[in-house]
């Protein structure tokens, strides 16, 4: 019997959530990227992506076997305020997510992070590298006003040891949180 472990992942409007999911999942990936129109000018905000051309509707869909019992299964959450009733259906049955970020357009990020907490789900800060990196870590943490129990890491959602490296980062965090609960009980 296989067990099936669902990760999500979130953040703000093109900043890579499809392309971690492409880049790390085993099967081709299930996608709901359509093409942008004008019915989305005014509504969705491409600043600082104007050169996106697709954007996810629904979600993304990836799976990683992690053994012959247990299966990763990645989910990709679109990032337009429109789409964000979505959150909650994704969210469950969820272990943890992965808040990935774009320097440029931080913002963003702080709705993911607030339904993160408001759900007490646990989650890592993965920033994504489209360039060099230009802000230190701790600037960016204290920018989305983590706490230090949140791992924040750099990642490069194109490269799939850098993505699987992220979800492993989870994985790692979560299990933490699971030893630690374990203790208190």
């Amino acid at each position: 019997m296989t067990t099936g472990l669902k990760i999500v992942v979130v953040g703000g409007f093109g900043v890579g959530k499809t392309t971690m999911v492409r880049s790390v999942s085993e099967i081709r990936p299930l996608s709901t990227e359509e093409t942008m129109t004008q019915a989305g000018m005014g509504i969705d905000d491409a600043s600082g992506v104007q050169t996106k051309s697709t954007t996810t509707v629904a979600f993304d869909f990836g799976r990683i076997s992690l053994n012959e019992q247990m299966v990763l299964y990645l989910f990709g959450a679109p990032g337009q305020e429109r789409f964000w009733f979505l959150w909650d259906r994704l969210f469950s049955g969820t272990l943890g997510a992965v808040v990935l970020v774009d320097v440029r357009r931080l913002a963003d990020s702080w709705y993911a992070i607030d339904r993160l907490e408001h759900h007490g789900m646990p989650f890592i800060v993965a920033r994504n590298n489209f360039d060099e990196p230009t802000h230190p870590l701790e600037k960016i943490r204290e920018a989305l006003d983590l706490s230090d129990d949140v791992p924040l890491i750099d990642c490069d959602a194109r490269q799939r040891d850098s993505s699987k490296a992220v979800l492993i980062a989870l994985v790692n965090h979560l299990h933490t949180l699971s030893s630690a609960q374990g203790v208190t009980r």
